[in-house]
C-alpha cells in the first residue's frame, strides 16, 4: 500500500541570509520558519508520514521540537549533505516502497497551503512526477557573455517553479541512479533531473501561489511575517460536515452576543445538533462583554451547571459609521472595549474552562481588518486587533491543545448591517445563516490561528 510521505528539505547553510543560524530556524510570527512549514503537513489529512531532512548539528535541536510540539507524523529526521541533491537522496534512500509518493517540500516556504498540497497529491494519481509553479510576472529575457539580449522567451509558457515536487518514489530513484553516473551531473531541482534523465516521464505541473514564497533574503522574512498575518483560508461554509454533527452533539457551546444575528443563528443551529448551548447578551440577561466581572460569573454559570465548556464563542460586536472627528468620545470608548476589550475578557475568562477540554474559542473580524478604511477608522482598528490576539493566543495556547481562530464574513445582512446601511440588496450580502454554517464548522476542527474568510459563492 502507498503512503504519502512529506520529505521536508531543510538543510540549507544560510549563507545567502548573512546569518550563522540558517533561516529555517529563525523565528517569524511567533515560531520558527521550520515548525510552520511542518505544520502544514502535519496537519494536512492526506498526509501519512513526514520526514526532516537537516545538517547534523539540527538533529537534537529537530528531535526536541518534534517532541515540544507533538509531531505525531514526523517519524524519521535524517542527515543531508553538502548539496540540495544529497537531502533528496537521503530522503529517498530512507524508504524502499516504489509505489510510496515521495512530497519534497523546502522548509523556508512555510506558507504553503492544503490545496496546493492536496493537489499534488491528486495529481501523482495520474503522473509518476508533479511540479508546483505559478506564472511568470514579468518578460524574461536571455542574455549572451556579453550582457546582450540573445533571446525573449514567450513569457505565456514560462513558470517559476516552487515547492513541493513530488514523485513515486521509484522514479527519482531510478532517475538520480542514472544522474549519478554522469560525470557532469548538476543539479538544484529534483523536477530536473527526472526532466533531464527520464525524458519520457512527463512531470505534471500544478498551480502554485504568490505567497508560497521562498525565504532566500533577510527582506523576505519581513515580507512573510506580514503574509502571516493577512492568510487566511476559505471556510466551509455549505452545509455542516459530519465531524462537526458529531463533535458538537453533547458538548456545551456558550455563544456571546447571541440575542440576533450571527450569534443567534450559531446557537440555533448548534441546538439541531444536540450541543447544550448558553447564549449571553446585554439584551437578552445584562452580560456585557467589556465587563470582565459579568463574563466570569456567566462562565462560572454555565460551569456549575455542565461540568465542562467545550466551545466559546464571542459574536459580540459594534459598528459606528462615522468619522473619528464627528465620532463623540462616548461612542469611540464603548466601541473599543466591546469589540477589542470584549475578546480579550471572553478570552481570559474562557482560557481556564477550554484548557481542560482542549476546546476552542471562536472571534469575529471583518475584511477591514487588513486597511483602515474611511468612516471605519475605530472599527478597523479593533478588527485589526482581533486578529492580532486570534494569532497570539494561538501561539500562547497551543501547548494546552487550545484552538483559537476568527471568522472574517463578507458584508452579512444582521441588524447591526441594516443600522448602518439601511435596507441593501438581498443578493448582495451573506446571510447570518451562512456564517453561522462556517462557524460551527471552524469550532470543530483542528486547526489554529487561522482566518477564516466566509464569501458569497
Amino acid at each position: 500500500m502507498s503512503r504519502n510521505i512529506a520529505v521536508i528539505l531543510a538543510g540549507g547553510s544560510g549563507s545567502r541570509f548573512g546569518r550563522d543560524l540558517p533561516k529555517q530556524f529563525l523565528k517569524v510570527a511567533g515560531k520558527k520558519v521550520i515548525e510552520h512549514t511542518i505544520d502544514v503537513f502535519e496537519h494536512n489529512a492526506l498526509i501519512d508520514e513526514i520526514a526532516v531532512v537537516t545538517r547534523p548539528e539540527f538533529i537534537a535541536d529537530l528531535e526536541q521540537m518534534t517532541l515540544n510540539n507533538h509531531y505525531a507524523k514526523v517519524r524519521k529526521i535524517l542527515v543531508g549533505g553538502k548539496e540540495r541533491y544529497h537531502s533528496s537522496l537521503s530522503a529517498i534512500n530512507a524508504y524502499t516502497n516504489d509505489s510510496d509518493n515521495l512530497i519534497f517540500h523546502d522548509a523556508v516556504r512555510p506558507l504553503v497551503n492544503d490545496r496546493i498540497v492536496n493537489e499534488c497529491i491528486e495529481a501523482l494519481k495520474h503522473y509518476d512526477a508533479v511540479d508546483v509553479a505559478i506564472p511568470v510576472a514579468d518578460t524574461i529575457i536571455q542574455v549572451d557573455d556579453k550582457d546582450c539580449i540573445s533571446a525573449i522567451p514567450t513569457r505565456s509558457l514560462l513558470r517559476s517553479g516552487q515547492t513541493p515536487q513530488c514523485f513515486k518514489r521509484g522514479v527519482i530513484d531510478k532517475a538520480y541512479q542514472i544522474a549519478l553516473q554522469d560525470p557532469n551531473f548538476v543539479t538544484t531541482d529534483d523536477c530536473g533531473v527526472v526532466r533531464k534523465y527520464l525524458p519520457d516521464t512527463p512531470v505534471y505541473v500544478v498551480k502554485g501561489e504568490v505567497f508560497n514564497m521562498k525565504i532566500t533574503y533577510k527582506e523576505d522574512l519581513f515580507l512573510v511575517d506580514k503574509l502571516f498575518q493577512l492568510k487566511s483560508q476559505e471556510g466551509s461554509q455549505e452545509a455542516l460536515s459530519e465531524t462537526t454533527k458529531e463533535n458538537l452533539s453533547g458538548k456545551v457551546l456558550v455563544v456571546f452576543g447571541g440575542s440576533y444575528g450571527i450569534g443567534a443563528d450559531v446557537a440555533k443551529l448548534a441546538k439541531e445538533q444536540g450541543a447544550k448551548v448558553y447564549c449571553f447578551s446585554r439584551s437578552l440577561n445584562k452580560v456585557d462583554v467589556s465587563n470582565m466581572a459579568q463574563v466570569e460569573t456567566a462562565l462560572k454559570q454555565v460551569f456549575e451547571a455542565e461540568g465542562a465548556i467545550h466551545y466559546v464563542v464571542n459574536t459580540a460586536g459594534i459598528l459606528v459609521k462615522e468619522s473619528l472627528a464627528a465620532m463623540e468620545y462616548e461612542r469611540i470608548a464603548n466601541s473599543v472595549n466591546v469589540n477589542v476589550l470584549g475578546i480579550i475578557n471572553v478570552a481570559k475568562a474562557s482560557y481556564p474552562y477550554l484548557s481542560q477540554t482542549q476546546g476552542s474559542l471562536l472571534a469575529y473580524t471583518s475584511s477591514s481588518y487588513t486597511r483602515g478604511r474611511m468612516m471605519y477608522s475605530v472599527y478597523s482598528a479593533t478588527k485589526a486587533a482581533v486578529v492580532n490576539l486570534v494569532q497570539a493566543l494561538a501561539e500562547e495556547w497551543s501547548n494546552d491543545k487550545i484552538r483559537v481562530n476568527c471568522i472574517n464574513p463578507e458584508r452579512t445582512k444582521t441588524p447591526m448591517r441594516v443600522s448602518n446601511f439601511g435596507n441593501e440588496p438581498e443578493d448582495t450580502l451573506l446571510k447570518s445563516e451562512t456564517v453561522a454554517v462556517a462557524s460551527l464548522n471552524a469550532i470543530t476542527s483542528d486547526f489554529t490561528g487561522e482566518v477564516i474568510d466566509v464569501k458569497r459563492q
